[in-house]
């Protein structure tokens, strides 16, 4: 659950809350007691080495390029004119 905190806790105790978001805690930053923004961890990043992502697709079927394009086509609005 988000905490809130005002914005001039923010700015006065930016070190303290940065803490917190390391440690994964969530704020929702108030002005005048109106909520005007979130603040949260982001997420860790998980790599993979690139032999367990060989292996985990060496059995997967061969991508036909001209099907795929077709699927992608048919969804996509190729039209160049602006909408503005």
């Amino acid at each position: 659950m988000a905490r809130e905190i005002t914005q001039r806790e923010l700015r006065n105790r930016s070190g303290d809350v940065m803490r917190a978001l390391d440690r994964g805690e969530t704020f929702v930053v108030t002005r005048n007691g109106v909520p005007v923004g979130e603040l949260s961890p982001l997420r860790a990043r998980n790599f993979v080495a690139s032999d367990a992502v060989l292996a985990a697709f060496a059995g997967a079927p061969a991508i036909a390029a001209g099907r795929l394009r077709a699927d992608v086509d048919a969804v996509l609005d190729h039209d160049p004119t602006p909408r503005g």
